[in-house]
């Protein structure tokens, strides 16, 4: 499933040659893919000053499937493996029947989960322990607000919050009430009735999903010396440097945060754009847990693969509660 430029232009089917494999790749033939929002933003051209990418593109960031080859410097992996995976942001191209991929992004998959329940986790995934393990550095006792409790990424994190003994408050509709409640959460708040920011207060953290004026509203409920992580605001310039944006775009991102930097020294609060980074390493440490039963995939629906474009409308109306999949072989 491809696009050949920018813009909300239906995805097109077409026929790409097998990726050759360099020397640390395995060749996976992909069972089952999922959608994420990241794969609009890239076909809007939202994220072109973070990446820029050749057309043809093929879309699509995470996938579960066997390896079928490796490369001469493979040492983790063999052919028929199972694994599961999120794809290097300059190697993209997960609705399709192949990808080349660095065996450095790749885990061997939870034994106990289908294909397609594997093809949920590694972007929610990776980015949830990113922003909690990493970032937020939350331990035992601690409390974090979690955005969109019952969206993709919100279901999972509420769940690898709680194996860290996290509090954790959330927010949803009442349509997500019971799934978020169900996934361990101790604070639902209803977002459409009832202000986050008036009910809740002095917060070790806050992990945001959805950027603007909620972003803003978060640094009302941390205590100073906390931390506000987000994948939905903007780059600031901290970001920028440690991304090697190089000057001109670091100025450019200092500029458009500047509310965000007035907030910051305001309420005496880090802000931290998070742009996930692939990792094997990190996804082993997710099965273990998934293995262990502390936390379960959440799928809304799963789509064939020639509905593609119908899945990619349906995860960008809101609605799903937890992930969308697409089943490709």
């Amino acid at each position: 499933m491809i696009i050949e430029r920018y813009g909300k232009i239906p995805l097109k089917l077409a026929d790409m040659p097998v990726p050759a494999i360099g020397e640390n790749d395995v060749l996976a033939e992909i069972a089952a893919a999922s959608i994420n929002p990241v794969d609009y933003k890239i076909r809007d051209g939202k994220l072109r000053m973070l990446k820029k990418f050749k057309m043809p593109l093929i879309l699509g960031n995470d996938f579960s499937g066997v390896v079928k080859k490796v490369g001469k410097g493979v040492t983790k992996f063999k052919a028929g493996d199972q694994i599961y995976g999120r794809a290097m942001k300059d190697r993209i191209g997960t609705f399709a029947e192949y990808i080349a991929i660095d065996e450095n992004a790749i885990s061997l998959k939870p034994k106990n989960l289908s294909f397609e329940e594997a093809a949920s986790i590694p972007l929610v995934g990776l980015t949830s322990y990113q922003a909690l393990h990493d970032i937020l550095k939350l331990t035992t006792g601690q409390k974090v607000l979690i955005q969109a409790g019952a969206g993709g990424i919100g279901s999972f994190a509420i769940q690898l919050a709680k194996t860290m003994g996290v509090y954790v408050a959330t927010t949803t509709s009442k349509a997500g009430y019971e799934l978020v409640k169900s996934l361990g959460a101790d604070q639902i708040i209803d977002y459409k009735n009832e202000p986050f920011d008036k009910i809740l207060l002095d917060y070790d953290g806050v992990f945001d999903t959805i950027g603007g004026k909620t972003l803003e509203k978060a640094f009302n409920i941390v205590k100073p010396g906390g931390q506000v992580v987000s994948i939905s605001g903007l780059p600031n310039a901290r970001f920028g440097k440690e991304y090697g944006s190089g000057f001109l775009k670091t100025t450019l991102f200092r500029i458009v945060t500047l509310k965000i930097s007035k907030l910051e020294k305001q309420y005496k609060v880090k802000y931290t754009y998070l742009f996930m980074k692939p990792s094997g390493e990190q996804l082993k440490i997710i099965t273990e847990l998934i293995e262990l039963g502390k936390i379960r995939p959440v799928i809304d629906q799963i789509f064939p693969f020639e509905e593609a474009q119908s899945a990619l409308e349906y995860s960008e109306t809101g609605r799903a509660k937890g992930k969308v999949i697409l089943k490709i072989k």
